[in-house]
């Protein structure tokens, strides 16, 4: 079938709205009309850095109603209000044990272009096009692996869910999943964006003590209070680990670094309490330690975390319950977009002035 996509041709390019043509579902996969795509640092990693060979459909926070399912699928049904999330084999040691965020094929299956039988559901003139996470939302159809779709409540706005499939995912995950903190614990998140904020509502209704957000931009670290925060630091005016050290005594017994910024991520570890963990959720470089004293001499735990460590059918859900009770607003992170401004949406994120855009790209 024809659609019309938004397709990435090279490094750093602006999207083009294009029409492609877009295979049939096969036995296990889903055909979904998307409704409305979030867009995610990732997808802007992907354009600028090449994640995926070019061209390219990015998109991976998707969410829209499903059109048709193969043959094989069960669990899905078309008119079913569906988010899509990242593409996992479902079969290696990590899947099968409840981690699929660390599935043995995820790079293949996310950044490899194609689809998990190996062959292409997007074309452009005859040639292949590459399809990202498995999905693909940024078009008016998607085409995904039935453990791509996640079916959600059809009486919440469909448009707003697409960015629990990753970016929000990632940060309530991580505190809830992987971290899953004791009540009355302390916890420092470090960056304010939707994947920190996402880890402050989390925080809140874990129950933390002291959920303390760092960031260098005050409108941010407002609205982190108005979420739950109940200590706000800018890193640009304090002493952050001095800080954090004076609120809980001794340092935090969480924190999740979301900036990549090798300062901050030193920062996050320093104002650890011994025993305390760190996650480390952002595209972080090179970065150099002193062992012993960060980390051995305190018996401190330094973790990377992928998509909050989730299973999406479990997970999602249960953000969708919790934003139902009042729990969870995330909508106040988002401005939606018309599929058009793409490269506007994009250029907001970039300088900071939308916490989470979503574009809209059908009803």
């Amino acid at each position: 079938m024809k659609i019309q996509a938004a397709v990435t041709h090279g490094l750093g390019e602006d999207f083009k709205f294009e029409e492609v043509e877009l295979g049939e579902p096969k036995m296990n996969e889903v055909l979904v009309k998307i409704v409305a795509s979030g867009v995610c640092h990732t997808d802007a990693v992907a354009r600028d850095l090449g994640l995926s060979p070019f061209p390219a459909v990015l998109g991976h926070e998707g969410s829209g109603v499903v059109e048709k399912v193969g043959a094989a699928v069960t669990t899905i049904k078309a008119g079913d209000h569906v988010v899509l999330s990242f593409a996992y084999c479902g079969h290696c040691e990590n899947c099968l044990t409840g981690h699929p965020t660390v599935c043995l094929n995820f790079n293949e299956l996310n950044f490899g272009g194609k689809m998990q039988d190996g062959t292409n559901r997007i074309h452009h003139h005859d040639h292949a096009v590459s399809t990202f996470f498995g999905q693909s939302s940024f078009g008016t159809f998607a085409v995904a692996h039935e453990r791509n779709v996640i079916k959600v409540d059809p009486g919440v706005d469909l448009a707003l869910l697409g960015p629990l499939g990753c970016g929000i995912q990632t940060g309530a995950g991580t505190v809830l999943n992987r971290f899953n903190p004791e009540f009355g614990s302390s916890i420092a998140i470090y960056g304010s964006g939707a994947v920190g904020l996402s880890a402050v509502m989390a925080a809140k209704i874990a129950g933390c003590l002291n959920i303390i957000a760092v960031d260098i931009h005050d409108n941010r670290l407002e609205l982190a209070k108005e979420l739950g925060a109940t200590h706000t630091l800018n890193g640009k005016n304090v002493d952050v680990v001095q800080e954090i050290k004076k609120i809980t005594n001794v340092g935090t017994h969480y924190a999740v670094e979301t900036t990549g910024v090798p300062p901050v991520v030193k920062q996050a570890i320093h104002a650890l309490r011994p025993l305390g963990s760190c996650a480390i959720v952002g595209v972080t470089p090179e970065i150099t330690f002193d062992v012993h004293n960060d980390i051995m001499a305190e018996g401190k735990t330094v973790m990377g975390v992928i998509e909050g460590d989730s299973i999406p059918q479990v997970f999602i859900p249960q953000l969708v319950d919790y934003y139902k009770q009042g729990l969870f607003p995330f909508d106040k992170l988002i401005k939606v977009y018309d599929f058009d401004q793409i490269n506007d949406a994009f250029e907001d994120s970039k300088k900071g002035i939308t916490i989470k855009p979503i574009v809209r790209i059908g009803q």
